[in-house]
Parts: C-alpha cells; structure tokens; sequence
C-alpha cells in the first residue's frame, strides 16, 4: 500500500513514519512518498526517516519529490499537511493580528481566517489533482484551519477526504487518566463540535457516564491541563470539557494580553527553531534524527504556554508524549479503511444530518464509525444553545471564506474576518485584511475585487 505525504518536508512527519514503522499487519503501508515544495527540507526530513528506520525490518521505502503529480500517481492514502506561506506566514499572521488589538492564532480569530484564505485555494487544487490521478485514494488531511480545508476538498472529492486532529483524542485521554480509567482507549467518548471548537460532554466506561464524578471532584479537575486551563467552577457550568483551544473564546481579553506581552510569538518561535532544525539536520556526519528528538521535547513543552500562563495553569504535563497523537489517529484510520477494520475516531466529516443546526455538507468533529465504506458520524445529542451560538457563528466565518476564496472578492473576506466573533469591529476587519494583503502574496487575489 503506497502512503503519499504532501508537505513532506514538514517537521512532524516522522512521527507518521514512525507509527508505521510499529504496523506489521497484513496490508501495511510499503511505499511512503514525501512530496514538498522545498526541496532542502526533504532532504533533511529523508534523512531522519533513514535513521529512524535503521535495523528495523521491512521498513517501508520511502521516496521524495517536489512534482505533485508524479507523488499522486499510484497512491492509495494522500496524508495532507501542507503550510501555505510557511512558518514566516503563521508569525505575520500572529504579528498583524496582534497590532489591531485581536488573536491571531494560527486557526483561531484573524489569524485563522487570514491562514484559511490563503490555504484554501491551493488545498482545493490538490483536490482537483488527486481527483484526477488518484481518484479512489482516501485523503487524510491534517493541514489547518483542519475543518474548514477538509471541507473546502470535500467540494470535489466528497466523503473520501478527511480530517484528523489530535486535540480531542489527547482531551479524552487526559480526561480517562484524570478518572483512573484503566483502559482509556475502551472509554467511549461523546464529543462534538468543529476542528478546534468542540466539548466532551460525556466519558463512558462499561456503559456509565463517568464525566459527572469528574466535575464533582475538584482535585481531580486540577490534574491535568483543561482543568487548570478553565478552573472547576467553569467546567462545572458548562457539564463538559471543552477543547483547550475555547480558551480564547472563554478568555480572550487574558489570552490577547498574554500574547501580546509573550515576546516572539508561537509562530515567530517555531520559525526560529525549525531553521535551526533543518539546518542542524543538514550538516553532514550530524545526526539529523537525534536533532529532530531535541526540537520535538522542546515544541511540545512550549505548546500554549502563553494560555496557560495566563490562566495560572503552570507547564506543560510531562507525562502528555507528544500532543495527542495525531500520527495514531491517522493509522487507524487507514487501518480501518484499508482492513475493514471496524473502529471509532473523532474525525471532520461532512454533517450529513448530524447535528441539526447546520447543513448536510458542513464539516463537524464528532465520534465516527469507520469501516472499509469510511467513516460516518454517529448520533450526538443536540447541541446546548451556549455551544449553538459558537458553532453556527465560526461556520458562517468558514462559508465566507470558502466563498471569498471561490470569488475573489474583498468584500467577501472582510465578511469573513468581521463575523468572527473573535474580531470586534468592521473597521478592524478591515485594517486586517489590508494588513495581511501587504503582506502575503498568496492574498493578492482579493485585491483585484
């Protein structure tokens, strides 16, 4: 079975490739294809995946390419996770969101609206490429804002893209641990929402809802990370976790202000590192694996450290390896496809009729079965009208953009970043967008309209 990675260039791919390295199941992934557009990164990244797949046996071979088409062909999963405008483009998205006073998070706010205008377009492109070269390979894509590109490509390739994240599976099972579960991956999760929107409202282990004596135990709230993120006395209110990132919904004016007062930002940070990353891997005789070790420790310790300073929530738990795991998420999807191997994931897939509150076509993050047919939303309760009013209003934000996007309109992407409910004013909007237009070429489009 032949894996293609587009943006395989990027950082956190030998997490995938480590994962299947661990596969020896009939109908594994044999062949994996890097595609990126930098060539100097593919060089640095083959180089880890060749050391991390020293001594092991049968290690799938790997290939690398920066023509798209010829990485396409023959590909039975496309892993998407891409960067349009790199890690230079999420610190401006930051820096100009910052300026005007708003959050300019990589998917959340300004900042996930500037990425999604500018990411969409090429992701919608590829949609069309695989479409044409590899039109029944499933499409996993990682790339973000990951709900509002899974479902700009599920314009044209329908249910076979979609998307994964590793924030819900990590929630449950920091959740799980905080109970004393003792086997968290046979809890049954109930979460619902959008990519980076969502709330675990239940966890039930042997048919029991076991969320209730979680809130009910103020310790057990300050063990992990949501706990100390929101407090007890808000999870209590709301009769649910949510995802870490409703932390700049639910305390936006702390959050801006510790960003704001932070130094280099989170993407200035990571742009930083990753140079020194590649070009420590590229040296020759250096060990471009034991550099990539180091850069992941320190990532991950740092991840949301201005939110949690902000909240008081103190560092990152060092027994939380590597956010949550995306790279798992991803093979058991593939498993379950490839196998018929009957599984739940929480995934973005299309609503269908889901949730009630929104179309058939919009993408949400709920629980899914998943079998050789993919995967399909399973029944949820309805939405509490709080977490209605949240989801409705960053949907219409996404459809703007999706529309902004297919037209090239400026007004329409002032519309997008003006309905946020993250960005409190017209004329802001419009500064932002002014503002980013000046400084991502890939926005030039909506400057003609």
């Amino acid at each position: 079975m032949k894996l293609t990675i587009l943006g395989g260039g990027g950082f956190r791919v030998p997490l995938v490739y480590r994962a299947l390295l661990g596969d020896r199941a009939e109908g594994r992934v044999t062949h994996v294809t890097l595609h990126d557009v930098d060539t100097a990164r593919l060089g640095v990244i083959t180089r880890v995946l060749a050391e991390q797949a020293a001594g092991a046996a049968d290690a799938p071979v790997v290939a690398a390419t920066p023509d798209l088409d010829e990485a396409l062909r023959g590909a039975d999963f496309v892993f998407s996770a891409i960067r349009v405008g790199g890690l230079a483009g999420r610190a401006a998205d930051e820096r100009v969101a910052l300026a005007q006073g708003v959050l300019g998070q990589e998917t959340v706010g300004a900042g996930g609206v500037a990425y999604g205008l500018r990411t969409v377009p090429v992701a919608v492109a590829i949609a069309h490429r695989v479409a044409e070269l590899a039109p029944d390979a499933w499409v996993i894509n990682f790339t973000n804002p990951a709900g509002l590109v899974t479902e700009a490509m599920s314009r044209v390739l329908g249910d076979r893209v979609v998307g994964i994240c590793d924030s819900p599976v990590g929630l449950g099972r920091r959740v799980a641990r905080a109970l004393d579960v003792a086997d968290p991956a046979g809890a049954e999760v109930d979460y619902v929402g959008l990519n980076h929107l969502g709330w675990l409202r239940g966890l039930r282990v042997a048919g029991r809802d076991e969320l209730p004596r979680l809130l009910a135990d103020t310790e057990a709230l300050g063990s992990f990370e949501e706990g100390r993120l929101f407090g007890a006395e808000w999870l209590r209110s709301l009769g649910a976790v949510p995802n870490e990132y409703l932390h700049y919904y639910y305390f936006n004016r702390e959050a801006v202000r510790a960003y704001q007062g932070a130094g280099p930002t989170r993407g200035a940070f990571l742009r930083d590192q990753q140079a020194g990353f590649y070009a420590a891997g590229a040296r020759p005789g250096a060990s471009a694996l034991a550099a990539w070790r180091r850069t992941l420790a320190d990532r991950e310790a740092t991840y949301m450290a201005a939110s949690r300073e902000a909240a008081g929530a103190g560092g990152r738990d060092r027994a939380e390896p590597e956010s949550g795991g995306y790279e798992k998420v991803a093979l058991a999807l593939m498993r379950a496809v490839a196998r018929d191997e009957r599984t739940t994931l929480v995934l973005n897939v299309r609503n269908r009729t889901t949730l009630p509150v929104l179309d058939a076509d919009a993408v949400i993050e709920v629980p899914c079965s998943v079998d050789a047919g993919g995967p399909r939303p399973v029944p949820v309760d309805p939405l509490p009208y709080h977490a209605v009013g949240l989801v409705t209003a960053v949907k219409a934000v996404e459809r703007e953009v999706l529309a902004a996007a297919d037209s090239g309109s400026r007004a329409t992407a002032v519309k997008a970043f003006a309905l946020h409910p993250l960005v409190d004013s017209v004329s802001v909007a419009r500064r932002l967008l002014d503002a980013y237009t000046g400084v991502h070429p890939g926005l030039a489009y909506l400057a003609k309209h």
